[in-house]
C-alpha cells in the first residue's frame, strides 16, 4: 500500500519527522515501510515565476524568447516550448538549480539534470521554465498537465513563491507491508491510527456529517439480500442530479500518490474513500438497474457476464453476484458490470458499500481471473460496521464537491450486527510475558492511543470491530510491546523450571548426521520438494510402483513442480548432474529431504510426510566409502547391534550387483548402491555415482544416546586367525554373523583382512580370513575356553559348507 505522507498529516497534524525517522519508528510499531520516495528529489530553486513579454528568436524558428519576472528580478529564458504566452504563470528553475532529468515525456528519479546560464543560439537564457515531468512528476498526478510543453499554473499563483511548494511536491511516498491480519492498516484512517500512537500525537479522523434532503431512499429503491452469509452487511445510499467535473487538485494528488489514476469526481470519490477508510464502494447508474431494485445472490452455472473491462467472465454457483430486477450488473467485490457503468450521461446513480465473505471473493476472484484493488481488500476480510462511515463519507465529499444532491435515508441489510471483543487484562501476566515491569496504567494509555476501549468494572480491554486480530492476552501484550518500544524490553531468560533449552531428540538425530555428512566431506544440498512425474521414468520405477502415487498440486507452477516428491533422489541426482557438468571432479553432496507418500488416493488425509538422509557422491569414493558413512553416523547414534546388508532389494534404480538394503535388528532402515548405469545416462553423469538413503522415521526408535564406561581392559586379549574357502554365494555378512553368535561372552571383535579368488582356489570358491579377538573382563583366557569358542564357531562355518584352508 502507498500512502503520502501529507495524507497522513491530515489526520495527525502535529507530525513533524523526517521521511527516514518515520520509517523507521513506524517499523518498529508493526507498519512496516517497505521504502520511500520524496517527490522533491534533486528540485533545488525552483520559483513561480511570469512571463511579462515574449520575442522570437532572431536566429531560430523554433525559439523563443521570455522576459520572465520571479519576484525579486526579471530574467530572460529561452525556450522552445509552444504552448507559452504573456501572462502565463509558470514553474522557473534559476541558475544553479536543479530539476529530476524528465525527458521524453517520463520522469528519471535517480536521474538529475543542473541548470546554468548560458546562449542558446547567441541569445542569453538564464535558466528553464519546466514541464511537469522535468519536477519529477507526471500527468497522472496532474491530469492538466500539456502532454509536452512547460506546466501554466493558476493565474492567481504568488510571483516568485516556492513552486515545488505550490505544486504540493514537498511531500513523500511510502510504501507499506501490512500483514494480512491487520486489514485497518490498509487504510490511510487507519494508518495515521498508527502514526499518531507511534509518535504520541493526537489523531483527528475525518469528521462526517449528516448529508442528504427530506427524501427518503426506499421511495427509489429496493435492496435484497438472499445469501446474509456471503454478505453480512449491505449499505445503499443514493444521489441525484449528477454532475460531473473533475475531482479538486488535492483528491487528485492524493490518489495519484497512491497509484489511483484520477478520471472524475464521481470515481475518484469511490476509489478516494477506498483509500481513505479501506472499504470498497461501487457505483451504479440508478436509471439502468431494471424495477430499480438491487438482489444479491450467486449466480447460476455457466452464467456469462461482461465486467466494466469489456471481458466476458464464466459463472458458477459459488461466485456471488449483485443483480437488478432483471439481470446481473456486477461482481460482488470484484468488478461491475457493463451493463449499469457510470457514464456522462449519467444522472442518479446508487452508492453501494458492503461487506463481503473475504474467503469468496478470493476464491471467486481466482476463477474468473480477475484480481482488482476491491477484491485485494475484500478477501482479507472487512469490518462490516465501516460500511455505514464510509458510504456517509462519500456522501458527504458529494456534498462539499458540488458533485449532485444526496437524497436522505440509507438502506441498511445488518441481520446480524458484529460487537466488539471482550479481552481479559492483566498487567501482571503481561509483563512476565514481555519481561517488562510497565504500570497498568501506562498499559492502557497506550490501549487508549489505538482506539481499545477498557472496562475498569470488569477490567477488560474492549477491542472494536476493525480490530479484527486482538482475541486473547498474547495479542495485548503485543500492542503493549509495539508502543512501549521493543528495542526497550530487556534481554532476559525464560522464567520457569529450567531456563535452559536444547534440541528435540529429533532434531538431535538430525544434527548428528548433518555433522557426520560434513566430517565426512559431504556438502548439504537444498532442493525443492515439487516435481515432475517425469522424473519416475528417469529413474526407471516401474509403472505399479508405490512411488509414482503422488500428491498432486492444485495450483502447480507448471508440470515440472506439479507433485510432491515420494523420493529424495531426483533432487540429489539433478545437483550432482549440474556439478558433473561444470566440471567439478570430486562431489559429495547430502540432504535432509521431506518426502510425501499419500495413504489413500484420491486424498482423504494428509500426506505421510517422512524425513529422508539422503547421501550422494562421484568421484573420490565407492560402495564401500558411503557404507563407511553410514556405519559412522549408526555409531554416533548409539546403534551398536550389527547392520545387515540385504542385496536382493528391488529397487530399480539401483545397479543389479552393487546394491543393498539396510536392515537393522529386522528392520528395512534405507538402502545403498551405485546408481544404474542407464539412470547416471538420464541425469548425464558420465561417472560411477553412489547413493544412501535412510529413513529418519524408522532410524530414530533404535537411537541411544546412553553411554556406559566400560575402562580400560585390564587382562590381556587372545588372538586367532582363519583362513577359509568359502563358496561364492555365501557373503561375508553371513561368516559374521556366525562368528557373532557363537564366539560367546568372550568375543571382543573380528576383522575382516583378505578375501582372494584366483588359480590356487577351487572354481565356484573365494579365500576369506578373518582375524578373531577375545578377552575377559574378569581374568586371563586360557587355551581351553579360546578352543572352545573357536570349535563352536568353525562348526557353524562347517555348517554352511566353507572349509578351513590349509
Amino acid at each position: 500500500m502507498n500512502t503520502a505522507l501529507s495524507w497522513i498529516k491530515a489526520y495527525v497534524p502535529d507530525l513533524d519527522v523526517t521521511a527516514q525517522e518515520y520509517t523507521d519508528a513506524m517499523t518498529l510499531s508493526g507498519s512496516t515501510g517497505e521504502g520511500y520516495t520524496c517527490l522533491d528529489k534533486n528540485l533545488e530553486k525552483i520559483v513561480v515565476g511570469q512571463i511579462e513579454k515574449i520575442e522570437r528568436h532572431p536566429d531560430a524558428d523554433k525559439l523563443i524568447i521570455c522576459q520572465v519576472n520571479i519576484g525579486s528580478e526579471t530574467i530572460q529564458i529561452v525556450t522552445g516550448a509552444p504552448n507559452v504566452k504573456e501572462g502565463d504563470m509558470v514553474p522557473v528553475v534559476l541558475d544553479g538549480g536543479k530539476v529530476a532529468g524528465g525527458q521524453d515525456g517520463g520522469p528519471l528519479p535517480e536521474d538529475c539534470l543542473k541548470i546554468k546560464k548560458g546562449k542558446l543560439r547567441g541569445i542569453e537564457s538564464n535558466g528553464m521554465m519546466c514541464s511537469i515531468e522535468e519536477l519529477g512528476s507526471s500527468r497522472d498526478m496532474y491530469p492538466l498537465a500539456p502532454e509536452s510543453g512547460i506546466y501554466i499554473l493558476p493565474e492567481d499563483t504568488e510571483v516568485g513563491a516556492d513552486a515545488v511548494e505550490v505544486l504540493g511536491l514537498h511531500d513523500v511516498v511510502f510504501e507499506y507491508e501490512i500483514t494480512s491480519n491487520r486489514v485497518d492498516c490498509y487504510s490511510v484512517v487507519g494508518l495515521a491510527r498508527e502514526a499518531a500512537a507511534t509518535f504520541r500525537k493526537d489523531f483527528y479522523p475525518p469528521v462526517v456529517k449528516a448529508t442528504g434532503n427530506d427524501e427518503d431512499i426506499n421511495d427509489y429503491l429496493q435492496v435484497e439480500v438472499l445469501n446474509t452469509e456471503l454478505c453480512p452487511r449491505y449499505c445503499a445510499r443514493m444521489v441525484k442530479n449528477i454532475r460531473l467535473a473533475p475531482s479538486p487538485e488535492w483528491m487528485q494528488r492524493r490518489l495519484a500518490a497512491s497509484g489511483i489514476r484520477p478520471i472524475n469526481n464521481i470515481v475518484d470519490i469511490t476509489n478516494y474513500v477506498m483509500e481513505e477508510y479501506g472499504q470498497p464502494m461501487h457505483a451504479f447508474d440508478y436509471d439502468l438497474l431494471a424495477g430499480h431494485k438491487i438482489v444479491v445472490k450467486t449466480a447460476n452455472d455457466g452464467d456469462e457476464f461482461q465486467t466494466l473491462d469489456g471481458q466476458i467472465r464464466k459463472l458458477d454457483s459459488s461466485v456471488l453476484m449483485i443483480n437488478d430486477g432483471e439481470k446481473e450488473v456486477g461482481i460482488a467485490g470484484i468488478m461491475g458490470g457493463e451493463n449499469s457503468k457510470i457514464t456522462d450521461d449519467v444522472k442518479t446513480m446508487v452508492f453501494e458499500a458492503a461487506c463481503f465473505d473475504g474467503t469468496n471473493i478470493r476464491l471467486s476472484a481466482k476463477k474468473i481471473g480477475l484480481r482488482t484493488d476491491a477484491s485485494g481488500k475484500f478477501e482479507k476480510g472487512l469490518d462490516p460496521n465501516n460500511a455505514e462511515e464510509a458510504v456517509n463519507r462519500a456522501c458527504q465529499l458529494i456534498e462539499e464537491l458540488g458533485a449532485g444532491e444526496v437524497v436522505g435515508g440509507m438502506i441498511d441489510i445488518y441481520p446480524e450486527k458484529r460487537e466488539p471483543v471482550r479481552v481479559k487484562f492483566d498487567a501482571d501476566k503481561i509483563n512476565n510475558l514481555l519481561g517488562t515491569s510497565i504500570s497498568a496504567e501506562d498499559m492502557k494509555a497506550y490501549f487508549r492511543k489505538i482506539d481499545l476501549g477498557f472496562d475498569e468494572e470488569t477490567q477488560e480491554v474492549i477491542a472494536p470491530t476493525f480490530r479484527q486480530d486482538i482475541h486473547r492476552m498474547a495479542d495485548l501484550a503485543e500492542e503493549v510491546a509495539r508502543f512501549f518500544g521493543y528495542d526497550n524490553i530487556p534481554t532476559t531468560l525464560p522464567s520457569g523450571e529450567a531456563t535452559t533449552g536444547k534440541l528435540s531428540y529429533k532434531l538431535r538425530i538430525e544434527d548428528i548426521a548433518r555433522s557426520v555428512a560434513e566430517f565426512s566431506g559431504f556438502s548439504q544440498s537444498m532442493t525443492y520438494s515439487f516435481e515432475s512425474p517425469k522424473v519416475f521414468d528417469k529413474l526407471l520405477l516401474p509403472a505399479d510402483s508405490r512411488l509414482r502415487q503422488t500428491v498432486t498440486i492444485l495450483n502447480p507452477l507448471g508440470e515440472d513442480f506439479s507433485i510432491m516428491r515420494t523420493s529424495p533422489l531426483n533432487g540429489l541426482l539433478t545437483s550432482l548432474s549440474t556439478n558433473y557438468n561444470r566440471r567439478n571432479k570430486d562431489v559429495r553432496l547430502y540432504e535432509l529431504a521431506n518426502i510425501y507418500l499419500p495413504k489413500a488416493l484420491p486424498l482423504t488425509e494428509l500426506p505421510d510426510e517422512r524425513m529422508q538422509f539422503a547421501l550422494g557422491m562421484y568421484g573420490d569414493g565407492d560402495f564401500f566409502t558411503m557404507k563407511g558413512v553410514v556405519e559412522e553416523l549408526f555409531d554416533k547414534l548409539g546403534m551398536t547391534k550389527r547392520i545387515h546388508y540385504n542385496p536382493d532389494c528391488s529397487r530399480p534404480y539401483l545397479h543389479p550387483g552393487r546394491k543393498a538394503d539396510i536392515v537393522y535388528e529386522g528392520v528395512v532402515l534405507g538402502y545403498l548402491g551405485e546408481i544404474h548405469p542407464d539412470v547416471a545416462d538420464n541425469y548425464k553423469i558420465g561417472e560411477r555415482t553412489y547413493v544412501a538413503v535412510l529413513d529418519m522415521p524408522n532410524v530414530i526408535p533404535f537411537a541411544d544416546f546412553g553411554r556406559k564406561y566400560t575402562g580400560i581392559a585390564k587382562y590381556p586379549a587372545t588372538t586367532r586367525d582363519i583362513s577359509m574357502v568359502v563358496p561364492k554365494n555365501i557373503l561375508v555378512g553371513q561368516i559374521e554373523d556366525i562368528i557373532a553368535q557363537r564366539g560367546g561372552k568372550i568375543l571382543e571383535s573380528f576383522k575382516l583382512f583378505d578375501i582372494y579368488e584366483g588359480s590356487q582356489i577351487k572354481e565356484g570358491f573365494k579365500s576369506v580370513a578373518y582375524s578373531i579377538t577375545f578377552r575377559a573382563k574378569d581374568h586371563t583366557l586360557t587355551d581351553d575356553e579360546v578352543g572352545a569358542a573357536m570349535k563352536k564357531i568353525l562348526n557353524g562355518l562347517q555348517g554352511m559348507g566353507i572349509e578351513l584352508r590349509a
